[in-house]
């Protein structure tokens, strides 16, 4: 497949923008439980919800042709006029997710247009990605398939047992995987479809991918391109925006 889209780029450039065609798709559908009742989703963020940060991240960055919003029932309303108050025109469909990620994936999948070649699946919840990580992880897979950003682990990891060390991993063989994770679409389909058949306990896409035994190659990705999964990381997020404001 690389080697006809190789072939295709140099014969027309334009055959390559519809062979390359990617959708965003945002997943914001999580519950929040560690956020001590905050909703994530819509916390304020320098003035802005986070999911608008999002957002807009994907409406800037050329690469990405549309986006499909995945959220959960309750937020559908308050998304679309997200959307329309910030003239966010690549969002084609705002869905409800699903009783897992993984549904809320496969929901967002089935609601790209016929036109989408791959996908870039982001956390509704990690604002401050930037414009080149996600255009160097989509360059990365549409030359390879599947791509994620990642940055290499700092501490020391320790796997336990019943609070009992057993192993110290080599920690220059571990990476904290982030988000877009970018997938041929037809791929990371079928690689989540099995995952569910086979009841594959899943934490990212990239695991479902691995699991058909095929590669996900890395890009440098930026501890700035944090989840905020805690009230803390509100607290990061919003220091580390004050700080680009006064550079």
């Amino acid at each position: 497949m690389t080697r006809n889209l190789t072939e295709c780029t140099q014969a027309n450039p334009e055959a390559q923008d519809m062979a390359a065609y990617c959708t965003g798709v945002i997943v914001a559908s999580g519950t929040a439980r560690r956020m001590n009742g905050i909703d994530k989703i819509m916390a304020n963020l320098a003035g802005k919800p986070v999911l608008l940060w999002t957002l807009q991240a994907f409406e800037a960055n050329t690469s990405i042709q549309e986006i499909v919003v995945v959220t959960r029932q309750d937020l559908i309303e308050s998304v679309k006029m997200l959307c329309r108050e910030n003239n966010l025109y690549k969002v084609k469909k705002i869905v409800p997710g699903g009783n897992t990620r993984t549904d809320s994936v496969l929901e967002g999948l089935r609601s790209v247009s016929q036109d989408t070649k791959f996908v870039a699946i982001q956390d509704g919840a990690r604002p401050l990605v930037t414009d080149d990580i996600i255009t160097t992880t989509i360059q990365k897979a549409i030359k390879t398939g599947a791509a994620a950003p990642a940055i290499a682990v700092k501490d020391t990891i320790k796997v336990a047992r019943n609070q009992v060390i057993v192993q110290t991993p080599d920690r220059q063989q571990l990476f904290a995987v982030q988000t877009p994770q970018v997938f041929e679409l037809s791929l990371i389909r079928e690689a989540l479809r099995e995952a569910l058949q086979r009841k594959i306990p899943l934490t990212d896409d990239c695991s479902a991918v691995e699991a058909l035994g095929k590669e996900v190659y890395l890009v440098t990705g930026s501890e700035r391109n944090m989840k905020i999964t805690t009230p803390m990381d509100l607290i990061l997020a919003e220091r580390l925006l004050e700080g680009d404001a006064i550079t």
